[in-house]
């Protein structure tokens, strides 16, 4: 535990990280252990090849996507706190204690999953995924396992079946209406210790 309380007592306003994450002691130290061996350079920040070293990321056909939503535009280095709280997203959700409705929504809710696997798709960031957008991933993920006709099909079936108000493109609202059935706590849950 001294090992822990150390590591914590470097981090600035630690309290307020894990109040806003939800992540414990452990889950901190963690992270911090992680960030700074992908720091190779000890600058405190980390770039877009830093993430080059996380073999899940490298392997994943939007791992660039992923990596992209680490940053906002513009943004070239992403610091300890930024990173924890881009990792929050994906930490599964707390069914043990109830949503206390004058907090804000916590970054690992439902819909906040959702948010963020929105905006991997909304590449130009205009509230829709197009058919373009949609091609891209399908693009990224499937490779060579499909025709490029086939890869279409796959799209315009999935716009026409998400987009309910015909505007031949995917709102966030059709997008989270169309993943109601989808275990996204499951989907976009990882471990932190391991």
């Amino acid at each position: 535990m001294g090992s822990t309380n150390s590591t914590l007592s470097k981090i600035p306003n630690v309290e307020e990280l894990m109040q806003e994450t939800g992540f414990t002691p452990a889950h901190i130290v963690r992270l911090y252990d992680r960030f700074e061996a992908l720091d190779k350079e000890k600058t405190g920040h980390l770039r877009p090849q830093d993430f080059g070293a996380i073999n899940r990321l490298a392997m994943n056909p939007i791992g660039d996507r992923i990596i992209g939503a680490f940053f906002s535009p513009g943004q070239e280095t992403v610091d300890f706190h930024s990173f924890v709280r881009i990792l929050a997203h994906f930490r599964p959700a707390d069914k043990k204690h109830p949503k206390d409705p004058s907090m804000p929504e916590p970054v690992n809710s439902r819909t906040s999953k959702l948010k963020f696997a929105f905006q991997l798709y909304d590449q130009d960031k205009d509230g829709k995924i197009s058919r373009a957008e949609l091609l891209q991933v399908l693009r990224s993920m499937l490779e060579m396992q499909v025709t490029e006709e086939q890869l279409e099909s796959i799209a315009d079936r999935t716009i026409q079946e998400a987009d309910l108000d015909k505007d031949d493109a995917i709102s966030f609202e059709e997008f989270r209406k169309s993943l109601e059935k989808v275990n996204i706590d499951h989907k976009m849950s990882i471990r932190f210790l391991r």
